[in-house]
């Protein structure tokens, strides 16, 4: 018998599919302003005005892959919603999506864009693909709602929401660690440290105050060099590295293109030394810590405490981890390996409050994934809880994660 001719719409949404999940895998190692069409193309084996018969722009490709991811998450929820108690739906969302990375690992399905670009998508596109992230965040925020069990407001839902969807897809990121045959144990780990927390028994949530402070004093000329860095993270937070202008960066701080490049050598040499404030803010609060507090738990609390807070202060924000893709190409690894290590020294003041009895035996590494990702999305908690300030951003926060998130507030 001879074999059927594929339908032509069949080898359309075939070079369509291979089309999003080149782009997916280039948005997700560049960023949407790294990427081009023509390198799209290029890694599909097609010309670029091929591509642009699927695609016109790349926005319109941008948001394509992003609401085929969103559409993968909300199938998640919807297969999780039966599972019975609110922690039992999380555990099964958490087992279904690393699941699905792991079908991902293996090739088995496609690659998901990452979420980190949302915000930088410009142009009609925008709208609608943010509403359709925003109706996610709901549906997922309903996943974790519990008539049962305590009563949160609408700021604290929101900010429990955040800290676990946050944590959902950071974990891509450090997943890959793992044989893909583990991808189910990290998960159950994962959910057992975010439904009951980290403290050990009898231990209470009561972090000391750290204060960080600006990490420069003020400079002597027109606008401080810490004013530059604090404008440079804000925008290329929000808007990515290529959105983050120079033109943009001067406007937000009302000041020429020739004051900027009086101050700063290059955007290049301004971003590198954004990622260093990052950094020292980081390592400023775990030096505070360690030498101010008695043991792992009141260490830990602390300084997540203290860091999210920065994050909302006059001072901050901290540069997102989702800014590595905005880093020049040949500092990347660099970069990457400065987090990773941070994590790390995360990681072990954890290992020290379970060897000191202050923190319950969790898997430190992913405790320290699951806190520096609740640091880092502390960055928009402003964003989905409105009512969010240096004051109160700690409880909001960072205590749902120390002691569970369905705990009450």
């Amino acid at each position: 018998m001879t074999a059927a001719v594929p339908s032509q719409t069949s080898r359309y949404e075939r070079k369509q599919e291979a089309v999003l999940e080149a782009a997916a895998k280039l948005f997700n190692a560049r960023g949407l302003g790294g990427t081009t069409i023509a390198e799209v193309a290029q890694a599909v084996g097609l010309t670029t005005a091929s591509v642009t018969y699927y695609y016109r722009k790349k926005e319109d490709l941008a948001a394509a892959c992003l609401l085929r991811a969103i559409d993968v998450m909300d199938a998640l929820v919807t297969e999780a919603e039966p599972a019975g108690s609110a922690p039992a739906r999380l555990t099964r969302f958490l087992e279904l999506y690393f699941a699905k990375l792991a079908d991902v690992a293996e090739g088995r399905i496609p690659a998901m864009i990452n979420f980190w670009d949302l915000r930088a998508l410009t142009g009609p596109q925008a709208k609608p693909t943010m509403d359709a992230f925003i109706t996610l965040f709901r549906r997922f925020r309903e996943l974790l709602r519990d008539p049962a069990g305590p009563t949160f407001s609408r700021d604290e839902q929101n900010a429990r929401a955040h800290v676990i969807f946050s944590a959902a897809i950071r974990s891509k990121g450090w997943v890959e660690r793992y044989e893909t045959e583990d991808y189910g144990r990290a998960a159950a780990r994962a959910a057992d440290i975010l439904i009951h927390g980290l403290a050990g028994s009898g231990r209470a949530w009561s972090p000391t105050r750290l204060e960080l402070g600006p990490l420069n004093t003020q400079d002597a000329g027109e606008v401080s060099r810490e004013a530059f860095l604090r404008a440079a993270t804000e925008l290329v937070n929000e808007h990515g590295y290529r959105g983050a202008s120079v033109d943009r960066i001067s406007a937000k701080l009302n000041v020429t293109k020739g004051s900027f490049y009086h101050h700063n050598e290059t955007k290049d040499d301004l971003v590198s030394a954004c990622f260093g404030h990052t950094f020292e803010v980081m390592r400023r609060a775990h030096r505070a810590a360690v030498a101010t507090l008695p043991d792992g738990w009141d260490r830990l609390c602390a300084l997540s405490a203290a860091l999210v807070r920065y994050q909302l202060s006059e001072h901050g924000p901290l540069l997102r981890l989702s800014a590595l893709s905005a880093a020049v190409e040949t500092q990347r690894p660099d970069l990457l390996a400065e987090f990773a290590r941070l994590s790390e020294k995360t990681g072990g003041l954890i290992a020290d409050g379970i060897a000191d009895g202050s923190i319950r035996p969790v898997d430190p590494e992913i405790a320290a994934q699951l806190v520096t990702g609740m640091i880092n999305a502390g960055a928009e908690l402003s964003r989905w809880a409105p009512a969010a300030n240096t004051e109160n951003a700690a409880d909001l926060f960072v205590k749902p994660l120390m002691l569970g998130v369905f705990s009450p507030s």
